[in-house]
């Protein structure tokens, strides 16, 4: 049987792969988009029930379609989301195709891939790899696998009654963690919290966003280098959207750990840093409202004063005698959820395009070989390239750099 040819396959069908789809047909670019499994299938799967977005309708979208009867204001669900992105891949009719998995694409000799999948072999032009950040969960190898404790990412929770009886070791204090945390511990169970390093931002100031806050002081377009350390962001939307205070946290029973350090005999170490942590997460806080501020002062917009903003709650007792081990067995913990991040998984491109850690080599999308992009990857081309807004001006950017490279029209 002989291949297919396309100009350009687009892999992945979910935020980043609907985005270059629509800016790839404003184009006239034949292609199609290859999803393994279902649109914005992470949405679906890999999120557990409660979820939803982490940014406001408003801004967590493309722009050209609003979320359908959903407050600009508000929060999209996990399900909204979802059907968010089933009506944009109608809206723009995308030649989209579910359930085909690619398992490799090579570089052909002279130009153009070879992509092959569970339904056959295409070869293209162009390749956009459209992923995403999330694929391949990791769970670090700390705590061995013990009879009568669950060990689970944060990809694989659901809901507080899916899990054992008994407490629950949340490790990771991002937005995953600790919203995960702060569910279970309304639901009544006994947590414990890992906190890492992390930023906490206001989720309002001055009766703005903290999106909104992002955009006006440049941050959404700040760039980094490649060697930076990432630090996790504890911000949520859950509850009609909240500031994450993890003081709040303990006093309503969660207990505050420091980083996981190790496991002996069902015994957790963990580091002597919570106190340090938490104090650098406030000191992120208010330097956000003193960004806020000064732009206030120097734009001379009409934004309401919010003084009680800085008021930082007092430090919980544990603060003074934090816990630095914890007996699994003795506590009563039954499950160990991991909120501990991604790496990324690119075992299908078989092509000289990735440097000595795995990170592909490119410029805004751009690979070192040609014909062949990726979008979607945090930091791309800015701080925004990984969210459902950020990924669009992106995709926008390397449709223009495959148009002006040469294209087969849309029949």
């Amino acid at each position: 049987m002989g291949s297919e040819t396309i100009d350009t396959v687009v892999i992945g069908g979910g935020q980043a792969g609907l985005a270059m789809s629509g800016h790839l047909s404003d184009r006239g670019i034949g292609h199609v988009v290859l999803e393994r499994h279902r649109i914005a299938e992470r949405w679906r799967s890999e999120r557990w029930d409660s979820l939803v977005a982490n940014g406001p309708a408003w801004h967590d979208r493309f722009p050209d379609l609003e979320f359908d009867g959903l407050d600009p204001d508000g929060f999209a669900s996990k399900d909204q989301v979802v059907a968010y992105f089933e009506a944009y891949a109608r809206k723009i009719a995308a030649p989209i195709r579910c359930g085909v998995e690619v398992t490799g694409v090579r570089p052909l000799d002279g130009q153009g891939f070879r992509v092959e999948t569970s339904e056959g072999v295409m070869e293209a032009r162009c390749v956009v790899s459209a992923t995403g950040p999330f694929q391949k969960p990791l769970i670090p190898r700390v705590v061995p696998e013990t009879e009568g404790l669950l060990q689970i990412h944060s990809t694989a929770y659901r809901n507080p009654g899916a899990l054992p009886e008994g407490g629950v070791l949340v490790v990771g204090a991002g937005s995953s963690g600790s919203q995960i945390a702060d569910e279970l511990s309304r639901a009544g169970r006994e947590v414990y919290l890992s906190v890492g390093p992390h930023d906490r931002p206001p989720r309002r100031y001055r009766g703005k966003d903290f999106v909104w806050w992002l955009g006006v002081l440049g941050k959404w377009e700040a760039r980094a280098a490649p060697s930076s350390e990432h630090v996790t962001i504890a911000v949520s939307g859950a509850h009609g959207g909240r500031t994450v205070d993890f003081r709040d946290f303990a006093a309503r029973g969660v207990r505050l750990v420091g980083r996981t350090l190790g496991c002996e005999g069902g015994v957790l170490a963990f580091s002597d840093d919570l106190v340090a942590t938490i104090r650098r997460g406030d000191a992120n806080y208010l330097s956000v409202l003193d960004e806020a501020d000064a732009w206030v002062a120097r734009t001379g917009e009409d934004l309401p004063e919010e003084p009680e903003a800085r008021q930082i709650s007092p430090d919980p007792a544990s603060f003074d005698d934090p816990l630095l081990t914890l007996d699994l067995a003795v506590a009563g913990v039954r499950t160990i959820i991991w909120a501990t991040g991604f790496a990324l998984d690119f075992g299908w491109l078989k092509a000289d395009v990735f440097d000595a850690e795995g990170r592909p080599r490119h410029e805004r999308g751009v690979s070192v070989v040609p014909g062949l992009y990726f979008l979607g990857l945090p930091f791309l081309s800015c701080r925004g390239s990984s969210f459902i807004w950020g990924v669009w001006p992106d995709a926008q950017y390397l449709a223009d750099h495959i148009a002006g490279t040469g294209r087969t029209a849309v029949a």
